[in-house]
């Protein structure tokens, strides 16, 4: 959890000095301790949560006028349901820092049908709420003026992750959370890993380079560098750490071609992408089955064909259950003499590179039960003229 967007937002800080039970869950504004009364006339306490909107974690005015709620439906004193929060049963599946969130609630305040600011709006949803269980139990209220204990954000992230909140996956984001994760390679598609790597909640992200950042990396690699930061002359690896470092934490820079002399480096990770070419692949991919790594490996190849572009993007997923195919089945390119093709002329395909970061990504994301996986494929094949996708080699 995190307590800076309350710090740095008047309405939310305005709840916590009323006493209200505040904090910044995952994305979520949550106010504890909510007194209501269930369908049998207890008074009991329930929580309350509204998916924040926020810019350099001060929360902007809420978007919508609902909130979902942890606890049995409120009801009257005399036991029903009360009317008018508009209320809809989300069942089982979603949980919120642990909690079981079963209702939404929407209920729109009159006349304006919209709240000025958060404050409005948790007020109102509490003062509803709570009512009946002030006629059953006078003076219980939501204001527990509890003390708080200091920010205990363990978070990777500078400023919260309202993306995860905004669509319900905080859980589902969540497992990605203990991994320690290695890019070998930080060429175009090496980038792209990290730049979608950089957007979830594993612990480290490892790279591992020593080549230059130059102006043609510039325009195979996300964002967009100035001129100036060209002419610091940085290695990839401090150019793409300084960049994220700007978002969140974990970002470990190794300045390092990996050699046979120090492929320690990799242990402890927890998953491997390579995203490299050349002679020094095979000592690496040996030393990542030697250690129980799972790995992605990527690549592409393309040809120039009546003035056009020609090729395929593979993804090889090698994971301790299933390695074989990375051998018997060539399914990995260990070249044994500098090829040279269009692609090694650094032929601008930023789109390819994205695209095979974004097969590898999404690959890496199934494996830890991020997505659901049908087909459990090790090799995958993008015939970029056919537009088609061909999967081979499941488990």
């Amino acid at each position: 959890m995190s307590r800076r967007p309350i710090d740095r937002s008047p309405p939310l800080k305005r709840l916590r000095d009323e006493g209200y039970s505040v904090d910044v869950v995952t994305g979520y504004l949550v106010i504890r301790d909510v007194p209501y009364v269930d369908s049998n006339r207890q008074v009991k306490r329930g929580v309350l949560f509204a998916p924040l909107e926020v810019t350099n974690d001060v929360a902007k005015p809420p978007k919508d006028h609902q909130t979902k709620w942890s606890g049995d439906h409120p009801c009257n004193e005399d036991g029903s349901k009360i009317q008018g929060l508009g209320d809809s049963d989300l069942g089982d599946g979603l949980k919120i820092d642990g909690m079981p969130v079963r209702w939404n609630f929407s209920c729109k305040p009159k006349p304006a049908d919209r709240y000025d600011d958060f404050h409005q709006k948790m007020a109102h949803y509490v003062a509803k709420i709570s009512g009946p269980a002030q006629v059953i139990e006078p003076g219980v209220m939501a204001q527990s003026f509890k003390p708080y204990a200091p920010d205990e954000d363990d978070s990777v992230f500078l400023y919260e992750d309202t993306a995860s909140s905004r669509a319900d996956i905080v859980a589902i984001a969540l497992k990605l959370k203990p991994l320690k994760v290695g890019i070998v390679g930080l060429g175009g598609t090496g980038s792209y890993v990290l730049d979608y790597l950089a957007k979830t909640h594993v612990r480290e992200i490892h790279l591992f380079d020593n080549d230059g950042f130059n102006q043609h990396n510039a325009f195979r690699a996300p964002g967009a560098p100035s001129g100036e930061e060209l002419e610091e002359e940085l290695s990839k690896v401090e150019f793409h750490a300084r960049t994220y470092s700007k978002m969140r934490r974990g970002i470990v820079p190794h300045k390092v071609k990996l050699t046979p002399e120090n492929l320690h480096l990799l242990e402890g990770l927890d998953f491997v992408f390579l995203c490299m070419e050349g002679t020094g692949k095979r000592p690496i991919v040996q030393k990542l089955e030697a250690i129980n790594i799972p790995f992605v490996d990527v690549g592409m190849g393309l040809t120039v064909h009546n003035e056009s572009l020609r090729g395929q993007i593979r993804t090889t997923t090698s994971t301790p259950t299933k390695r074989e195919h990375v051998h018997n089945g060539k399914r990995i390119a260990f070249m044994t003499t500098e090829e040279v093709n269009e692609y090694d002329k650094n032929i601008q395909v930023v789109e390819l590179n994205a695209l095979n970061a974004a097969f590898a990504v999404i690959k890496f994301k199934k494996l830890f039960g991020f997505y659901d996986d049908d087909t459990h494929e090790h090799f995958s094949i993008f015939v970029l003229a056919g537009a088609e996708t061909i999967n081979e080699d499941s488990e």
